[in-house]
C-alpha cells in the first residue's frame, strides 16, 4: 500500500490472525497486522458456519484498516484472509490488483478477481481462470536472494563437493509427512549415489532426526537435515542437481530461475492447482510428476525414480535446460509496474 503524500512506498502487510506469515513478514522489518478470516472450500458445516462469523469480523477489521491507513492501491493474492481486504477496498473506492501465483486460482482468489481492478499472472495459461480484460502476465515475484547465488556458492555454504550428486527434498513452510517418510525409508539406496539436503519442516523434524541418528558416521555427512531454512534455502536450491518437493506455486518461479529440475508430488488433500502447477512443468519436460500415494513403492517410487534420473543419460541436463527456459527473472519489478499503473489511471 502507497500513501499520496509520501515519496516513497509505505506497506502494511495484512495476514491472519492464526496464520505463519507475521514471522516472516516481521523478519523481513515489515509492519504487520492480522485479522479474522477462515476458509470455506472443503470444510464441513460446522467450521463452515465459523468461517463466515470469522470473515465477516474481518471485514469489519479490513474496513478499519483502510480507512486508518489509506492506501493507494492494495496487492492481494491467494488466501481467505485477502477476501475482507478485497471487499473492504472496493466498498471504499480503493483499486485493487490480485496476484495469481498458481495457475488456477482457488476460491477465495476467483471471489477477489470479481472485485479485482488487475489481475496479474505468472503464466499466460491463467487466462481461461481471470475476467477479460484485467489479466496482466508478470510472471512470479523472486526474492532476492536467488540472484545472489550459484551452484559454486551453494555448495560452499554446505561444504558439497563440486562433484557430487545432490537431491534436495523439501515440503513446504510445515514440510510433508508423507515425502518424509519416503525419503528416510529410502535411505539406504539414496546415500549410496547421492548427498541427500532434507528439509523437514517442524512437525517432522523428530523423525528425519531420529533416522539420522541410526546411519552410519559417513551415511550422515551425506544426509543433510534441517526443520527448516530462511535466508539458507536459496543456498540449498543452488547447490541441488534435483529437488523433490510439493508443488505449489513457487515451484513456478524459484525452480525455473534456477533451472532446477524437479520430481514433483501434487498434495492430494488439497484443491487441484498443485496438480496443474506439476502439469505445467512436466508438459514441459522440466520436471516429472510423482504420486503422493506412490512414493513408497518398490517399482516406481522415490528411491528408484530419483536413481533413474541420475543414471539417465542427459536426463538430467535436458530438465535443466527446460526448466531454465521457463524462467520470468522480472516479476516483482512487473507487479511493482503493475501497482504504479493501476494508481495513476484509477
Amino acid at each position: 500500500m502507497q500513501t499520496n503524500s509520501a515519496p516513497a512506498w509505505r506497506a502494511l502487510f495484512v495476514g491472519s490472525v492464526d496464520g505463519m506469515e507475521g514471522d516472516l513478514v516481521n523478519r523481513a522489518s515489515i509492519p504487520f497486522v492480522a485479522i479474522h478470516s477462515g476458509g470455506i472450500a472443503g470444510v464441513g458445516a460446522a467450521q463452515k458456519a465459523r468461517s463466515v462469523l470469522a470473515l465477516t469480523r474481518g471485514f469489519f477489521e479490513a474496513d478499519r484498516l483502510v480507512r486508518s491507513f489509506r492506501p493507494d492501491v492494495t496487492l492481494l493474492t491467494g488466501g481467505y484472509v485477502g477476501v475482507p481486504i478485497s471487499v473492504a477496498s472496493k466498498f471504499r473506492g480503493v483499486p485493487s490488483v490480485v496476484y495469481l501465483p498458481d495457475i488456477e486460482p482457488g476460491m477465495a482468489v476467483k471471489f477477489m478477481n470479481q472485485f479485482a481492478t488487475r489481475v496479474a499472472t505468472t503464466t499466460a495459461d491463467s487466462a481461461r481462470y481471470v475476467p477479460a480484460g484485467k489479466m496482466t502476465v508478470t510472471g512470479y515475484p523472486v526474492r532476492e536472494a536467488f540472484f545472489a547465488t550459484n551452484r559454486q556458492a551453494g555448495r560452499a555454504h554446505f561444504g558439497i563437493a563440486d562433484q557430487d550428486r545432490v537431491v534436495l527434498v523439501f515440503g513446504g513452510s510445515r514440510g510433508a509427512q508423507s515425502i518424509n517418510r519416503a525419503v528416510t525409508g529410502a535411505l539406504g539406496a539414496l546415500l549410496q549415489k547421492v548427498t541427500v539436503i532434507h528439509v523437514s519442516g517442524t512437525v517432522g523434524w523428530s523423525e528425519v532426526d531420529q533416522a539420522r541418528q541410526a546411519l552410519s558416521p559417513g551415511e550422515q555427512a551425506r544426509y543433510l537435515i534441517y526443520p527448516y531454512l530462511h535466508d539458507d534455502m536459496t543456498h540449498a536450491m543452488a547447490a541441488a542437481d534435483l529437488a523433490v518437493c510439493r508443488s505449489g506455486a513457487s515451484a513456478l518461479g524459484e525452480l525455473p530461475l534456477l533451472g532446477l529440475p524437479a520430481v514433483l508430488v501434487p498434495y492430494p488433500y488439497a484443491w487441484r492447482y498443485q496438480r496443474v502447477n506439476a502439469e505445467y512443468l512436466a508438459r514441459r519436460d522440466a520436471a516429472i510428476i510423482l504420486e503422493d500415494g506412490d512414493l513408497n513403492n518398490a517399482q516406481g517410487g522415490l528411491s528408484e525414480t530419483v536413481l533413474n534420473l541420475f543414471s539417465a543419460d542427459n536426463r538430467l541436463a535436458n530438465m535443466s535446460v527446460a526448466m531454465k527456459s521457463i524462467q520470468t527473472s522480472d516479476g516483482a519489478r512487473n507487479i511493482a509496474a503493475l501497482l504504479e499503473e493501476v494508481i495513476h489511471h484509477d
